[in-house]
């Protein structure tokens, strides 16, 4: 649908390319510029209008900012983002797809950009790209067919400023497109001998995409044994997909440790582990990590539903596993059918908390 490589950009397509910004909030054509209010009104008292008056964004506490409200057909296919790093976990995400009032996207903000710590640190992948110092780019295709909306909810206390631009093209959509979902979760502590869910709750036809994860060790020695597993359709005890551990999920191997160097970051156009908080050493408990895989070039396909979940499991003496109770953030992305999913355990205040 969209040109996500060299191959085929000269093709000319019968659509309309358009843009959201606080400059021109409806992105209507010849409307960029126009402001003589906003955020940046003071800067260019000088200068008047056309001079950057309206760069971003106040949203006030406990409100939610629209950030676009596109009518007609088309399809989302960048969106940049940036705000204090303070707010990467108190903004909340939303987007509804073609009128349904329950939102396919609902995540913090600093998630979806696979930056849930609220720490710069630098991501190189296909979909989603995280620039100095704190630029958030999402290239995730966003086909809509009658109507995109994209919400940002405040949930601090006090007042937030936002710079966005979304851009997007108008034009007839493929029926057979389905529609870019992402779920947050959180488990904070893991309960013991049990396994944090990333994705429940969904009805196919559709394919799973990506899983990035924000991880906290709550205890000392390595974390990443448990096995990542997918229950597709008619799974019920047993998965048909079970990996081998969760590094190796992430595409790394033998603890991402390399020798003389411990844990070593990397980024990826498909997986990464971007991010490394150390605060106590290379196996001393509270360390934080980062990682996402995205399942482009191999999406897990379902017909009916889904389900995905993650162990956490170290080690313990006498080469034993020993499940672990650690803090685990999780968002799972995936195209459906459906315009939305059900959530019965949606973001709340309490959750997004960064300790």
């Amino acid at each position: 649908m969209t040109l996500g490589k060299l191959c085929g950009i000269s093709a000319i397509l019968d659509v309309e390319t358009r843009s959201i910004s606080a400059e021109n909030p409806t992105g209507e054509p010849g409307q960029g510029g126009r402001r003589t209010e906003g955020t940046g009104a003071n800067a260019a008292r000088d200068l008047g209008q056309g001079w950057k008056v309206s760069p971003s964004i106040e949203i006030g506490a406990g409100e939610t900012a629209v950030l676009a409200d596109i009518a007609g057909s088309g399809c989302i296919t960048h969106i940049w983002l940036t705000t204090h790093v303070d707010h990467w976990r108190r903004l909340v995400l939303r987007s509804y797809w073609d009128g349904d009032e329950a939102p396919a996207i609902e995540t913090p903000v600093g998630d979806f950009f696979c930056s849930g710590w609220g720490k710069f640190a630098q991501v190189n992948s296909l979909p989603v790209a995280v620039n100095p110092n704190g630029g958030f780019n999402s290239y995730w295709e966003m086909p809509f067919q009658s109507q995109a909306k994209l919400t940002l909810e405040n949930t601090h206390d006090e007042p937030v400023i936002v710079y966005f631009q979304v851009d997007y093209w108008l034009g007839a959509v493929p029926e057979q497109s389905a529609y870019l979902h992402a779920q947050w979760r959180r488990s904070n502590p893991l309960q013991a001998k049990t396994v944090h869910t990333l994705l429940d709750g969904v009805e196919g036809p559709g394919h799973y995409v990506g899983t990035y994860v924000a991880w906290g060790v709550n205890s000392s020695g390595w974390w990443g044994e448990g096995e990542v597993k997918f229950y597709v359709d008619g799974d019920d005890e047993f998965p048909t997909i079970c990996g081998t551990g969760t590094e190796d999920y992430f595409g790394g191997a033998w603890n991402f440790d390399v020798p003389g160097d411990g844990y070593t970051e990397f980024s990826t156009p498909y997986l990464g582990m971007p991010q490394v908080i150390r605060p106590d050493g290379l196996y001393a408990s509270q360390q934080r990590f980062g990682m996402y895989r995205f399942h482009l070039p191999d999406p897990i396909r379902f017909r009916e539903k889904l389900r995905v979940d993650v162990q956490a499991l170290g080690w313990r003496s006498g080469g034993r596993y020993l499940p672990l109770q650690d803090d685990i953030a999780s968002t799972a992305f995936f195209y459906s059918a459906k315009t939305s999913t059900t959530r019965p355990d949606a973001p709340s205040n309490e959750s997004m908390e960064i300790c």
